[in-house]
């Protein structure tokens, strides 16, 4: 890559931090990414959890193109009728609970977070706000304070007030939540932390004690929804409902989107008291709408959802072969590999990007990389890439 067009990108471009990637990317189709050079890498986390179906899935392409040939932006949400947000809103209640039949479509999980929050200290008249220790629920200011790191918030203080942290897991610290408190916001499946995953006493024990005090249950299921677990839905494992979901990520398709569902009587307390108690321009967009309904038929129609268990399994297997790997945790197809140190970390995943292999790391836990292929990705792909990866596991 030229020296200026990557000079260009490091300076005119706002940056996340001090080693990015800088992969040229020129397309990207199904789990694979091509940079200018014409160098081809399996992508081995999906953009972070959003192309569950692979890059550019047919259909999503297709709604895409369909929508351009009727209209844009054409109001402000919640004014007019569109078909896109219809289709969508509609295609969302087929596949959740009755008691999760109502969408307000957004631009993205942290302001699926971010909209959560408000509509249960709206309905429920309450200003307390519970979260986990070692939670993750984005940057913007409402989501980063109900994030369970002290380092990230650090810098950017001060933040929401009345908000507590229990402990994931435990059910001790659920005696935290009170009839003063508006809702318990967590993710289902803990992603950042470097994948938790709750035991069912404690997210039952967390249903209950919401019950009895009031309550709303928020569960985020931003980077684990839409089958990257081997269920559509993360909380579908545990016999719990929420009583407000909020997604993200793979929702779009690979286009940029948020939801936050709940029931009629609950969502419907937004539109008044004050009017437009949540309002977005373009949340609702009818181009993105349409690439998530074609992604939500899509994994209605593939067996990729029933298949990621089973995939996951064989992925955890091949790499379970090195000495190097401390622990791996998983759900579905979802892995978290802990090594022994961050400097291990960075030298496999700098290791599998040569070989052209992409894996992640987690933001909170820099002695684990992260694995979450598109669930479309064959057997024999997973073989592949895991030997890339076990290579570059005994050589490092």
């Amino acid at each position: 890559m030229p020296d200026s067009r990557i000079n260009t990108f490091l300076t005119l471009q706002g940056q996340t931090n001090e080693s990015p990637y800088l992969i040229d990317v020129a397309k990207a189709e199904g789990i694979y990414i091509w940079d200018k050079s014409g160098k081809k890498y399996m992508d081995m986390i999906a953009g972070v959890a959003v192309n569950n179906i692979g890059h550019r899935h047919p259909e999503v392409i297709k709604a895409i193109q369909t929508q351009l040939d009727k209209h844009l932006h054409v109001m402000v949400y919640g004014e007019y009728i569109q078909d896109a947000q219809l289709s969508i809103a509609e295609n969302l209640a087929s596949i959740l609970p009755e008691t999760l039949s109502c969408s307000y479509i957004v631009n993205s999980g942290t302001e699926a977070n971010e909209a959560a929050i408000k509509l249960a200290k709206r309905y429920m008249g309450r200003q307390e706000i519970i979260s986990c220790k070692n939670s993750y629920h984005g940057s913007t200011h409402g989501s980063l304070s109900v994030t369970g790191n002290d380092e990230k918030q650090s810098s950017f203080k001060p933040l929401l007030p009345n908000v507590q942290f229990i402990e994931f897991n435990n059910i001790e610290s659920l005696n935290v939540i009170t009839e003063k408190s508006a809702c318990v916001i967590i993710e289902t499946i803990q992603g950042d932390a470097g994948l938790i995953k709750p035991t069912q006493e404690f997210i039952t024990a967390l249903r209950e004690k919401c019950t009895e005090t009031g309550a709303l249950l928020i569960f985020d299921e931003v980077q684990v929804g839409m089958g990257r677990t081997g269920r559509l839905f993360a909380f579908e494992h545990y016999n719990v409902v929420p009583d407000i979901l909020t997604l993200g990520k793979a929702l779009g398709g690979g286009m940029p989107i948020g939801a936050f569902i709940s029931s009629e009587d609950i969502m419907h307390s937004l539109t008044h008291k004050p009017m437009l108690g949540h309002i977005t321009t373009f949340g609702g967009h009818p181009i993105n709408c349409a690439a998530a309904n074609a992604c939500i038929n899509v994994l209605k129609e593939e067996n990729w959802v029933a298949e990621a268990e089973s995939k996951g399994q064989l992925l955890a297997s091949i790499l379970s072969d090195s000495p190097q790997i401390k622990e791996i945790r998983r759900t579905g197809l979802f892995l978290a590999v802990e090594m022994e140190s961050e400097e291990k970390v960075a030298q496999v995943v700098e290791k599998c990007l040569e070989k052209g292999v992409i894996g992640f790391w987690f933001l909170s836990t820099p002695t684990a990389f992260r694995l979450s292929p598109p669930l479309s990705i064959t057997e024999d792909e997973i073989k592949k890439a895991g030997e890339i990866i076990l290579s570059c596991l005994d050589n490092s």
